[in-house]
């Protein structure tokens, strides 16, 4: 069962440690450093498989809680479930829809930010921003709870 807890522990920390360094550096860095476009193209072409790493790691961690302690206590898993229910969320419906909207905006350097597809783009990158810290605090709130 030590073996368990620690892959549980290091699939959480793993995780949350990608989700941190993506959100609040590696991003900000790129729109600092590059132009719109060129930043976004980037940023887009990570996400695919920094979805496919939270949903790794959270499998791998739900499994492992699952193993190790089971449902006891009950609040693990709880956010467990909700980290893995989010980032597909954001996998499966906010990064194929956000892509579409890129390829029908083509450049945000050109396009007026009151086109419809920059208004809806801008929506579901507030939802994504949203999605993401909340499975940054769920990733926080597991490295720390027992």
């Amino acid at each position: 069962m030590q073996y368990i807890d620690m892959l549980y522990r290091l699939a959480v920390s793993l995780w949350a440690g990608g989700n941190a360094i993506f959100t609040l550096m590696l991003t900000p860095i790129l729109f600092k450093t590059e132009s719109r476009d060129v930043a976004g193209r980037i940023v887009g072409n990570l996400f695919p498989g920094y979805f496919r790493w939270g949903m790794a790691c959270g499998v791998i961690a739900l499994v492992c809680r699952l193993a190790g302690r089971g449902l006891d206590p009950k609040l693990p898993v709880i956010i467990l479930a909700t980290m893995l229910a989010v980032t597909s969320f954001q996998a499966f419906y906010v990064e194929p829809r956000a892509k579409e909207l890129k390829r029908q905006i083509g450049s945000f350097e050109t396009t007026s930010k009151e086109h419809p597809q920059r208004r809806e783009f801008s929506k579901l990158h507030g939802v994504s921003a949203v999605c993401n810290l909340t499975v940054l605090a769920g990733g926080v709130l597991l490295v720390v709870l027992p």
